[in-house]
């Protein structure tokens, strides 16, 4: 069984190993500066920061990261290391929120920790919107810079000018990138302010989680669609522009998959969890999320993995239980000091008040699987009633060819759904063997099993799709844990029965008290000592073999010997006395 699990883990492994990439590796850098130490903090930067986040991580970029109110040393580090990841991606993207500013035609960034006490301090304290681009440039297709950066800034308010001619105006400058196919957007246009808004995100931030991942949108249209919804929101108070030139071809920064592609990816998907749900073990969902982190999938393979920490919790919890108890019977049987014994049953107590709470956590978890299984199965029949629904013709081919490829496609379904009914039975117990891809006479045995204590009559020579439903629709064990004498039901598995010192294991796999030799005597079931006692005396009422007495007896007939089994007894017959035979 070792080797089988093994070779299904390994299994699992390279059938997750062989997912094609996407074509284009694509990075990101999300900065969220709300925290200034010298200034009043801003309310959305980090949240906008968060939900950028999010948006880009469910377009499935290669690589986010995320860092929050970071002070100029974070801040250099956090783009010398995104630097790095940048030269093997095709498209990079920053994206910073909080405050920026303008000193002599120079747009600068501002981590949380500047003071910029004078103008010259810029150059020091903060950084260039030169400094971001150098960061992105050695992307290979696209170069993306994101600023939510033109609130109205307080630095300015108090900062000494050092130079009356050194020019700091409101807002960010007009910049025109060098180097191709980059793009900078603005949230607001050079030399005014943008708005934080009332709400959880500021407006352009707000509008740009909800166009920028559309997939296979170009990049200038959905920044078009920023633009419209800001400068609706704002009143036209607030116009994002964007600067830099791309090509004549479409530039999504979330490609559009081909049907078919998206078909077969979720296909292998699909195969994967369900491979790793025959392995079930924690390793195995591990390796699946590391393949498939996000998506339907990825969620339920989470709460698979929370299922068995539940589970294990509950056997940890259950075994200490267990020993606490033994431990406090122990201590009472010995006569141990009765703050020992108060000791082991709070102890005892403890523990069990553990296991109960390991149980409900563990049940609430199963329930919360059966429930995400359940919804699995109308999806993947909702996918699969779809296809059925949209037959594939043969490319320049007769309508007859169209015909023969259905047969594969059936046998493929019908492997499917014996799988996914056997994997439901060993979900709720009642599956004898193991997972096959046909449907075998254990199978048929395994579902006659579910419908004798499920109360239901399905035919088990074939898997169905009525049966599966059915067994999806139960959320705990349906057929009862077998456990061989000595051994007790515990959960889903069969414990080892310890019993206390003093005790041995009955006929009736319970521990009761060990008795004495002469316990065991007194303990004599009544009726058996009676038939002891009894049973001479029957003896001793059964008459033997009859033998002659040698003994004469002589009456008006005259003299004979005594008959067998009688005997002479002396009588009185008011004559004298006189011999007379008698017989039992």
């Amino acid at each position: 069984m070792r080797k089988l699990g093994l070779l299904a883990s390994l299994a699992v492994t390279a059938a997750l190993l062989s997912q094609p990439a996407l074509a284009d590796r694509r990075v990101a850098l999300v900065i969220g500066n709300s925290a200034y130490q010298n200034v009043i903090k801003l309310a959305n930067p980090v949240n906008d920061a968060n939900a950028m986040t999010e948006t880009l991580k469910a377009a499935k970029f290669d690589i986010v990261e995320a860092r929050r109110d970071l002070k100029a040393t974070e801040m250099r580090r956090a783009l010398r290391d995104f630097s790095d990841k940048a030269r093997d991606a095709d498209v990079a993207v920053v994206y910073f929120a909080g405050h920026g500013i303008e000193v002599d035609g120079t747009n600068y960034l501002i981590p949380t920790d500047a003071l910029l006490e004078r103008d010259t301090d810029v150059y020091d304290e903060a950084f260039s919107l030169e400094r971001i681009l150098v960061t992105v440039e050695p992307a290979k297709k696209l170069r993306l810079v994101i600023l939510d950066a033109c609130r109205d800034n307080p630095f300015v308010k108090t900062m000494k000018r050092t130079a009356a001619s050194r020019a700091i105006t409101r807002g960010l400058a007009k910049v025109e990138p060098a180097s191709p196919n980059t793009l900078i957007a603005y949230s607001a246009k050079a030399g005014s302010t943008a708005l934080d808004g009332d709400a959880r995100n500021s407006p352009f931030t707000a509008a740009l989680v909800r166009h920028i991942a559309t997939p296979g949108l170009d990049l200038r249209k959905a920044f078009g669609f920023v633009r419209d919804d800001v400068l609706k929101e704002t009143g036209n108070r607030q116009e994002p522009y964007v600067y830099g030139s791309l090509g004549g071809n479409d530039v999504p920064l979330v490609p559009v998959a081909s049907s078919a592609t998206s078909q077969s990816v979720q296909a292998e998907v699909r195969r994967d969890y369900e491979l790793a749900m025959q392995v079930g073990t924690g390793d195995g969902w591990n390796a699946f999320l590391a393949q498939h982190p996000n998506g339907f999938y990825a969620n339920l393979a989470k709460a698979q993995l929370a299922k068995i920490a539940a589970d294990n919790a509950h056997t940890a919890a259950a075994e200490k239980a267990r020993l606490a108890a033994e431990e406090k019977a122990r201590l009472a049987a010995d006569g141990a000091k009765q703050a020992e014994q108060t000791k082991a049953a709070t102890d005892a107590k403890a523990a069990e008040d553990a296991r109960i709470a390991a149980e409900k956590r563990k049940l609430a978890e199963q329930e919360r699987v059966a429930a995400a299984e359940r919804s699995r199965a109308a999806a993947e029949a909702r996918v699969d009633a779809a296809k059925s629904e949209t037959p594939t013709p043969a490319p320049g081919g007769p309508q007859l060819a169209a015909v023969s490829p259905a047969e594969p496609s059936k046998a493929a379904t019908s492997t499917d759904l014996a799988r996914q009914v056997q994997a439901e039975l060993h979900r709720v117990g009642c599956l004898q063997g193991s997972i096959e891809d046909k449907w075998t006479a254990a199978s048929g045995k395994s579902l006659e099993r579910f419908n004798r204590y499920a109360a239901t009559k399905f035919d088990s020579k074939a898997a169905s799709a009525d049966a599966l439903d059915a067994i999806k629709a139960k959320s705990s064990r349906v057929c009862p844990l077998a456990c061989a004498h000595g051994s007790r039901a515990d959960g889903d598995r069969c414990a080892k029965i310890v019993c206390r010192r003093g005790t041995v294991l009955n006929e009736d796999n319970e521990c009761e008290r060990k008795r004495s030799r002469t316990e065991a005597g007194r303990s004599t079931p009544r009726r058996e000592r009676l038939e002891e006692i009894d049973r001479p005396q029957v003896q001793a009422r059964t008459p033997r073999a009859a033998q002659p007495s040698g003994q004469i007896v002589c009456d008006a007939a005259g003299c004979r010997p005594v008959r067998p089994g009688c005997r002479l007894v002396e009588k009185d017959m008011r004559i004298g006395l006189t011999n007379v035979e008698v017989c039992n």
